[in-house]
């Protein structure tokens, strides 16, 4: 069971036990700059710490591979781009920069590290997905170190163009999805990367996507894209229907579905919470949320459900909601005082113009002992069991 949840800031993925009631992480680890992406190894269980571990990526950083019990560094894989053209001068001390009709080339030297923009394991946990520019490296887990097959989304001016923001496996077929800042979805076979499909539908770059537990269907969201789009891979020509939500900036805003996959959970700009019920939803082309709540005023960016069951020591469920919140806020301009100039009618990220709340919360999403009541934790019977509570803060 996993029994953590991770903030993410800027350099430092924090791992929290949420068990004990406190908000003091249990783990620091500290990357050497930005973090792109993580994710939690495909096979983890609390039970068993050989397979707890977490996978990490920041700028100009190798794929670091935690352990989530010490925060002791584990493996690293190492990705390499080799973009100097075999047919232009390198740049060096002695030759000075290389040029060409003019311009002066900004070229990457060979076996510069790059990062990777998105991490993802393979069901089977034998394999680590990544998402570069226009490709995806696949690395084997029992290896760390720079040996991985490179597999190409783009080649001859045709394919899936611009960086591999996403990645998401299919529970029940041998494919996996690639969501990319160029506005596309591509489906390929998860033994050698062949294309299957390639799908359009999204006015920004793709930055988040999940598949429902059938396989059959699977969700894309976008930044700046007010539309939450559903697939069907037995019909994957065409939009199936779609979600509204509030998502007006570049910030990476997740969504979510419940283990059964009746609902789809998301959060927003505006710092909303919103939840469809999608079960025998497929034939309306706009579903309306059947409920919404607003647990902070900041951008509600992250959100995740999950069911952890006798992880208490009773036989009971724990139905829990993750939500996160925070955005990146700059410095207000100052006021020139020129009459010329143009004010500004747009409200800007600022801390004058918006309500820094960086926080992790859990809710209680009933049908279940309530964790903050141990006069609830009885019998398999379902005995102190409370209904509904859709919104309580734990």
């Amino acid at each position: 069971m996993v029994d953590f949840r991770v903030a993410l800031t800027d350099f430092k993925l924090l791992i929290l036990d949420w068990r004990d009631g406190s908000a003091v992480p249990v783990l620091r680890m500290v990357e050497g700059d930005t973090i792109y992406d993580y994710c939690w190894y495909s096979l983890m269980s609390s039970a068993q710490p050989e397979t707890s571990y977490v996978a990490s990526s920041s700028r100009e950083n190798p794929i670091h591979i935690w352990d989530a019990f010490t925060g002791e560094l584990r493996a690293s894989f190492r990705a390499y781009n080799h973009l100097v053209p075999t047919s232009l001068p390198s740049p060096c001390a002695h030759c000075g920069p290389a040029f060409l009709f003019g311009r002066q080339l900004k070229l990457r030297r060979p076996d510069e590290l790059t990062a990777a923009h998105s991490l993802c394991f393979s069901p089977d946990g034998s394999q680590l997905f990544c998402g570069f520019n226009r490709t995806v490296r696949v690395f084997s887990t029992s290896r760390p170190g720079r040996d991985c097959e490179v597999r190409a989304t783009f080649a001859k001016k045709q394919g899936q163009s611009g960086i591999i923001s996403c990645l998401a496996f299919s529970p029940s077929q041998p494919l996996y999805a690639c969501g990319s800042y160029g506005r596309t979805v591509g489906l390929y076979a998860w033994d050698d990367g062949s294309p299957l499909a390639l799908l359009g539908g999204h006015q920004g770059g793709v930055t988040h996507l999940c598949f429902h537990p059938d396989g059959n269907l699977f969700f894309s969201g976008a930044r700046k894209d007010a539309e939450l789009l559903c697939w069907d891979l037995r019909q994957p020509g065409h939009v199936l229907w779609s979600l509204s939500r509030e998502v007006s900036t570049n910030q990476r805003i997740y969504f979510d579905l419940d283990p059964s996959g009746q609902f789809l959970v998301s959060g927003n700009t505006n710092g909303v919470v919103s939840v469809w019920d999608i079960k025998g939803a497929f034939s309306d082309n706009k579903l309306e949320p059947v409920l919404t709540f607003l647990p902070q005023k900041d951008c509600t960016n992250g959100v995740r459900s999950s069911v952890h069951r006798r992880s208490w020591g009773w036989g009971g469920s724990l139905p829990l909601l993750a939500t996160a919140s925070g955005q990146r806020m700059f410095p207000e301009p100052t006021n020139s005082g020129d009459e010329g100039e143009p004010e500004l009618d747009l409200p800007l990220l600022s801390l004058c113009h918006a309500h820094p709340e960086w926080r992790l919360q859990l809710w209680w999403c009933g049908g279940g002992p309530d964790p903050s009541n141990p006069d609830d934790h009885q019998d398999e019977k379902g005995q102190g069991r409370t209904e509904g509570c859709g919104d309580e803060l734990i």
